[in-house]
């Protein structure tokens, strides 16, 4: 049986075949972590090898996938169709903070979970970092059935919802199908009990039915039409708390958090709409450039996903086609192509996006840290130059090296992840101090006692005042032969989605292969386009995820 959230055999005749293949693709990635040989994605999609590489040369054209050597990744790109839902949904945005602060509060992982047919999917998570923690992500999709969340959307289905449950476990009651979950048997309780005493009670506790040792405990949020619109849940390990013992310490904070977020639903303004991202003309001039080789339909279809967001939860047809500058036809194929994969639910005249958007790479990407997002444009940028390049943050008064690409040469800079400098006197240091608010500046350079490390290291705290004064102004940092003779650097910043800088990325050199001159010259330019691609790539990353430096 393939996967639940795989679309039903019969296909509509107006289908789009390549977009069919193209999300299949996707979510075959997904399901394996977000990442997969050729050979194995073309096995698991039964597609021939010629369509799998025409859709994955697409899917890379676009952004949405890498291709290194054999193997197809997700990348992070992708995560603009998700964010698209959670957008339009609106319930991280509203909810996200207090479910934060509640976890902070009870010192235990908390969620937000939506129902996904007969599962239920995350749609946001505030997880405490322990030896043994929870590892569910955004996006991961669990059977209804062997969750708290899962019990109290239960409570709200009719005949037709129950029937087609009973059909999905009579065919795999093992669970396989969901892979966020491990495999196993629900249990002797009746699921159909426990939605019920589930209903009447307002709560519900998952006794190790996901896993043993994992307690969970959840309670619903309703929207202003009375239905739940979300799932509040706590998850602990019966180390910490047993069921019954989870239930009597959280459930009153867990309801007075829960009443909270149904307040700020009803009272919430309506959302401005923001504007979509329209690709159609960058799709046609993709075509021009790879012929026969990128599909069109593919792009396009995939590009109706985003025409919704914040303020743009319900469209009608016209609306799809003027926010994507897609022919009404061709936006109405791809609507009918996404209904029928689940992506897209159909209300009178109108569409909404559905949770199942986020079966397209949520969950194996919105897992990711600065470092990861970044090392393929520092291997890009490290090619491109010729010389090593490398990521690091700022802890207390020094830099930290989180990432690094070397090239081969007989002569090279030699340094490994976790080396620390003096952050006064490296390039990366430079930009990271130069970022910070002034105050923040002079403890760290108090903190520092700069020193002569050669005898061209600036230690004069009137000096390095105005060489940070000036990094700030130019944006980038050259520091020549000040950490170590004979060595040349220069680095830009990276700047989160609220214009912070949290990192840096250096070119570090010998001073023989090219002046300081050479360097803004012919590698500024290179490192700005290596920076310019991780901090899109962190942007759409943190835009409902955390995303830590390493």
């Amino acid at each position: 049986m393939p996967p639940a959230y795989d679309a039903p055999a019969e296909t509509p005749p107006e289908a789009v075949t390549p977009l069919l293949r193209g999300v299949g693709v996707l979510r075959r990635l997904t399901d394996a972590g977000g990442r997969m040989p050729v050979g194995e994605l073309e096995r698991a999609t039964g597609l021939a090898r010629s369509t799998v590489d025409r859709v994955t040369g697409t899917l890379a054209r676009m952004g949405y996938v890498r291709i290194e050597g054999r193997d197809v990744l997700l990348a992070p790109r992708l995560l603009e169709l998700g964010n698209a839902y959670l957008a339009s949904v609106r319930l991280p945005d509203l909810l996200g903070g207090r479910a934060d602060a509640l976890a902070d509060e009870l010192d235990e992982s908390v969620s937000i979970a939506v129902p996904d047919g007969d599962g239920i999917r995350f749609v946001h998570q505030a997880t405490r970092r322990r030896a043994m923690s929870v590892s569910f992500r955004i996006g991961d999709l669990l059977p209804a059935e062997r969750t708290a969340p899962g019990a109290l959307f239960a409570s709200e289905w009719d005949a037709a919802a129950w029937e087609g449950w009973r059909a999905r476990r009579a065919a795999d009651p093992q669970g396989r199908d969901f892979p966020a979950a491990p495999s196993r048997a629900a249990g002797a309780v009746d699921f159909a009990e426990r939605a019920a005493e589930a209903g009447t009670a307002g709560w519900a506790l998952d006794d190790q039915l996901v896993e043993p040792g994992l307690v969970a405990l959840a309670v619903p949020v309703r929207g202003g039409d009375g239905r739940i619109a979300c799932a509040l849940s706590t998850v602990s390990h019966t180390s910490r708390h047993d069921a019954a013992a989870l239930r009597e310490a959280l459930l009153p904070r867990l309801r007075t958090t829960a009443a909270a977020m149904e307040r700020v639903l009803r009272e919430a303004p309506a959302a401005a709409p923001a504007a979509p991202s329209g690709l159609a003309a960058w799709t046609g001039a993709s075509k021009q450039e790879l012929g026969r080789e990128f599909v069109e339909s593919l792009a396009r279809g995939l590009t109706v996903l985003t025409a919704f967001g914040e303020g743009r939860a319900a469209l009608p047809l016209t609306a799809v086609a003027e926010a994507t500058g897609l022919a009404r036809a061709t936006a109405r194929r791809a609507l009918i192509t996404l209904e029928h994969l689940g992506c897209v639910a159909v209300e009178g005249r109108e569409f909404r996006l559905t949770p199942r958007v986020l079966s397209l790479g949520f969950a194996p990407l919105s897992r990711t840290t600065l470092t990861r997002i970044a090392q393929p444009h520092l291997a890009d940028l490290a090619e491109r130059v010729r010389e090593s390049t490398s990521l690091a943050v700022l802890v207390g008064d020094e830099v930290q090296y989180t990432g690094r690409v070397e090239t081969s040469r007989i002569m090279n800079v030699h340094i490994t992840i976790g080396t620390r400098f003096p952050a006064y006197a490296t390039s990366m240091g430079r930009v990271l101090l130069a970022g910070l608010p002034p105050e923040e500046r002079a403890a760290r350079l108090d903190a520092s006692e700069p020193r002569a490390l050669t005898p061209y290291t600036v230690t004069g705290r009137t000096e390095l005042d105005a060489l940070l004064d000036r990094v700030g102004r130019e944006g980038y940092a050259l520091v020549d032969e000040e950490l170590e003779e004979g060595l040349r650097s220069i680095a830009l910043p990276v700047h989160d989605r609220t214009g912070r800088v949290v990192a840096a990325v250096n070119v570090a050199l010998h001073a023989s292969r090219r002046s300081a001159e050479e360097c803004v010259r012919d590698v500024l330019p290179e490192l700005a386009t290596a920076i310019c691609g991780i901090e899109a790539d962190l942007h759409v990353t943190e835009r409902f995820a955390r995303v830590p430096a390493y």
